[in-house]
């Protein structure tokens, strides 16, 4: 029986799966042009799955000979005279089990000293034996670094730019997380240059395998239903497209996580939006190895440039920035309407955990009395109670914690959401909206179908605080919530905590805004 597949490359014949070729258009009308290109996505968004697919298509109409090799094996070898040779037996491997044609004679008989020359030579004589084109497809060509890298493109720009006299491989992919403006950064600035003769320019296109639709993900976990009778009820399909936006793994391991794990393969019983909301949770919490490895990210300074202003809600990101394009080739964020923010609901849900996490760590110490029952009144949550928790908390502690944020200017947001966090573990959820040029962070507390609308935003002054309290308006209104509170961070070092700290009540368009002074 097939299921849904969370780890490794999919396959037809045991796993549910949508087809490569509507993910990924415009290959095959690069390789009639014999170019040489990039394939870069996400981790886990199904790149390898699609090269195989690919190369499995190739193969059956006939037309050229195509080879997937994987270089993840090269990752860590940085001298070219190591890294080449590595490269060569990655191919030799591949090509033995390819069942393209004279594949027992690729390199045999290399001269394994000559690294300079040494890939380029094999390709030439392989690609003389062969009576049909061949196309390559380079995954993971981006875990190369500095000399070996160098050497790699080299080699193959020479290639591409003497094939029309001597044979060499007729279209060529590179294919990884990163686009090819990135591998430069994998040079270290003292390391051999490219030079005017860069081997980075044989590449002329640059594709991104997508996300799924929506309507991909319903073809997805019908396949499901038309094997097992097991139906998802349209509600539930509509939760995993607005939490994932259609991020694959995710969506597999919803679907998994539902099934195998929840229900225990019992496919009597539909799949409901709530089962989908736990799953969600259960992921959140666990953080699997797809989550965590995408989080350990955040600890690169090029990230933190970006992520910071999407929490912060910093009116300009240079989206053509090389921090920005990383990035987003990671998976990290996305661009809604000019807007950025993080790729889907998931995402931001973790991110805030893992950079809040040690906070959320020592606030489950039992000296800690912020739980949800502390601040029950006749079922509804006393927000100005718990404010004013906080602000104490924050009076007493905020020196310290905040030195130990490597997100120094986001640290007092992430500091409330972890305390907040702390007291909805007792029940409830938090919704976060973060989105650079926002000017804040929207979390609205939603416990027994009561929301609480909360913006986080610091102070810059008077203006700062009226454009707060009309942005808190605003976003009551998404809620439909007569009451909401403002939280304005004052960072001035000149400034009191009795200038700083204080709890009022304001009037905006007819609803009740909470000033909540820090």
């Amino acid at each position: 029986m097939r299921y849904f597949n969370i780890a490794g490359p999919c396959d037809k014949a045991d796993h549910y799966m949508i087809d490569a070729a509507t993910r990924l258009k415009g290959v095959e009308q690069l390789i009639d042009m014999r170019q040489y290109f990039v394939i870069h996505a996400a981790r886990q968004s199904g790149k390898t799955t699609c090269l195989q697919e690919l190369v499995n298509r190739l193969h059956a109409e006939g037309k050229y000979y195509a080879l997937y090799c994987s270089l993840e094996s090269v990752q860590y070898i940085v001298d070219p005279k190591e890294g080449i040779p590595a490269i060569l037996s990655c191919l030799s491997d591949d090509i033995l089990f390819s069942g393209i044609p004279q594949r027992d004679k690729f390199a045999q008989n290399a001269d394994l000293t000559d690294y300079v020359r040494m890939l380029r030579t094999e390709l030439t004589r392989f690609c003389m034996l062969l009576d049909k084109p061949l196309v390559i497809f380079f995954d993971e060509a981006d875990c190369l670094s500095e000399g070996t890298l160098i050497s790699f493109l080299r080699q193959l720009r020479i290639g591409y730019n003497e094939r029309s006299r001597i044979p060499f491989v007729h279209s060529l992919a590179l294919v990884g997380m990163r686009n090819i403006r990135d591998f430069k950064v994998k040079i270290r600035p003292d390391s051999e240059s490219p030079g005017s003769a860069s081997p980075f320019n044989i590449v002329t296109e640059s594709l991104t395998l997508k996300n799924f639709t929506k309507e991909e993900i319903t073809q997805l976990y019908r396949q499901h239903t038309d094997d097992t009778g097991q139906k998802f009820e349209e509600d539930a399909i509509e939760l995993v497209w607005e939490q994932t936006q259609g991020q694959p793994w995710l969506v597999n391991a919803i679907a998994r996580e539902v099934i195998q794990k929840m229900l225990q393969s019992d496919y009597t019983l539909p799949v409901t939006a709530a089962m989908v909301r736990e799953a969600i949770r259960t992921i959140i919490l666990n953080r699997p190895t797809h989550i965590d490895s995408l989080l350990e990210r955040l600890n690169e300074n090029r990230v933190r440039r970006v992520i910071e202003p999407v929490i912060l809600g910093n009116s300009f990101i240079n989206k053509e920035s090389d921090d920005f394009l990383y990035t987003r080739d990671l998976g990290l964020i996305r661009v809604v309407n000019s807007v950025v923010e993080p790729a889907n609901p998931i995402y931001a849900e973790v991110i805030i955990r893992k950079l809040s996490s040690f906070t959320q760590e020592e606030l489950q110490d039992a000296k800690y009395p912020y739980q949800m029952p502390r601040y029950l009144q006749a079922g509804q949550i006393d927000m100005d109670y718990l404010m004013r928790d906080f602000q104490q908390f924050w009076r007493e502690n905020s020196e310290i914690w905040l030195e130990r944020y490597e997100y120094k200017e986001a640290a007092p947001h992430l500091i409330l959401m972890a305390f907040l966090q702390r007291v909805i573990n007792g029940g409830g959820q938090i919704v976060r909206e973060m989105a650079a040029g926002t000017g804040r962070l929207d979390i609205c507390i939603v416990y027994e179908n009561r929301k609480y609308p909360i913006e986080l935003k610091l102070w810059r002054g008077e203006k700062s605080l009226q454009e707060g309290l009309h942005q808190t308006a605003r976003y009551m209104d998404t809620y439909g919530s007569a009451e909401g509170w403002l939280a304005l961070f004052n960072r001035s070092t000149d400034a009191s905590w009795e200038d700083k700290i204080y709890l009022r009540k304001e009037t905006v368009d007819g609803k009740t805004v909470t000033i909540v002074g820090l």
